[in-house]
C-alpha cells in the first residue's frame, strides 16, 4: 500500500467512525438513560435522508433543507416516544425489541408510500465539490472531509452537552439513578423525550450526511444500524465514551478490511473475510473485556 493510500483510508475510516458515532450515540444515550432497546435507529438515519432529499427539493437551498430536516426528525421523535415508547419502558427488552423493529419495518415501506421506490440524489453542494490537499501528492473530496468535521462538531458538542450543562447533569443522574431524581421532582417523562428526541436528531443527520455519497434508499439505514449496534456493545452498553472508541475502531477496521484483505488473501477469500472482519474484531474485544471497552 502506497504512502498516499494509506493516508485516504486512514481519513475514510475517520468518515465511516464518526457518521457510525452519530448513530451509536443516540442508541447508546437511549438505553443508558431509558433503558431501552432501540432497533428504531436506522429508521430515523433514513428518515433523515430523505426529509433532507426532499426539502433540498421544495427549497433549493441545502441550509433551509437541512433546517426542515431536523425540524422533521424532532417532530417524528416526538410522536414515537410519546405513541409508541412510553408503553413500553416498563416491558421487558425483547418486547422493546420487536416493537421498535416493527417501527423500523414500518417506516421502511412509509417511505415507499411517500417517495416511491426509486433513489434520491442529493448533489454535493457546489463549495465542497472538489479536493482538499492534504499533503503533497495527496488530495481528499472536500464533501468527506466537511463530513468528518460535522460529525466531529456534533461529538464535541454533545460532549459538552452532557459533561457541562444542566440537562447533561439530569441525563447522567437519570443513567444512574431515574428513581431518585424523579423522586427529586424532575420531571422524568420530559428527560426521556428529550433523549429520545437528541438521539434521533443526531441520527438523522448521519442520514443527512450520507445522502450526498450514497443514494437515499428505503432501508438505507438498516446496514448502518447493524454497524452502530456493534459499536454500542463493543463499546459497552449506556458509554458514550466508549461508543465513539468502539466507533474508531470499528470505521478503521471495515475501511482497512476491505482494502487490504482481497490484496492479501485473493478477491473471493478476501472479500469474504472483509466482510467479517467487524465481527471478528468484536469478538476478539468481548473476549478481551467482555463488558465493552467502557463498560460502568
Amino acid at each position: 500500500m502506497t504512502t498516499a493510500l494509506f493516508i485516504e483510508q486512514v481519513f475514510n475510516g475517520l468518515q465511516l467512525g464518526m457518521l457510525l458515532f452519530l448513530v451509536a450515540v443516540g442508541v447508546t444515550l437511549v438505553f443508558g438513560v431509558m433503558n431501552l432497546v432501540n432497533l428504531s435507529q436506522g429508521a430515523l438515519v433514513m428518515a433523515g435522508g430523505y426529509l433532507f432529499a426532499a426539502s433540498i427539493k421544495a427549497t433549493s437551498s441545502y441550509l433551509l433543507g437541512a433546517t426542515m430536516a431536523i425540524a422533521g426528525l424532532a417532530i417524528i421523535a416526538v410522536l414515537i416516544e410519546t405513541i409508541v415508547l412510553r408503553r413500553l419502558y416498563a416491558r421487558p427488552h425483547i418486547d422493546q425489541v420487536l416493537a421498535t423493529f416493527g417501527l423500523m419495518l414500518m417506516f421502511n415501506e412509509g417511505v415507499v408510500m411517500i417517495w416511491g421506490r426509486d433513489p434520491m440524489f442529493i448533489a454535493i453542494p457546489p463549495v465542497l465539490s472538489g479536493s482538499v490537499p492534504l499533503f503533497p501528492g495527496v488530495e481528499y473530496p472536500a464533501y468527506r472531509l466537511a463530513v468528518t468535521g460535522i460529525a466531529a462538531a456534533l461529538g464535541v458538542a454533545l460532549h459538552l452537552l452532557v459533561t457541562r450543562s444542566r440537562l447533561g447533569m439530569l441525563i447522567r443522574a437519570g443513567a444512574d439513578k431515574r428513581e431518585m431524581i424523579q423522586l427529586l421532582g424532575v420531571d422524568i417523562a420530559f428527560l426521556y423525550l428529550v433523549v429520545f428526541g437528541l438521539g434521533a436528531i443526531l441520527g438523522g443527520v448521519a442520514g443527512m450526511l450520507l445522502g450526498p455519497i450514497a443514494a437515499v434508499t428505503t432501508g438505507m439505514g438498516d446496514p448502518i444500524l447493524i454497524l452502530a449496534l456493534v459499536c454500542v456493545v463493543i463499546g459497552g452498553l449506556g458509554s458514550i465514551g466508549g461508543a465513539f472508541a468502539a466507533a474508531m475502531v470499528i470505521g478503521m477496521a471495515d475501511t482497512f478490511g476491505r482494502v487490504l484483505l482481497p490484496q492479501m488473501l485473493g478477491a473471493g477469500t478476501g472479500q469474504a473475510v472483509a466482510n467479517m472482519i467487524v465481527y471478528l474484531v468484536m469478538a476478539a474485544i468481548l473476549i478481551w473485556r467482555p463488558s465493552g471497552l467502557a463498560s460502568r
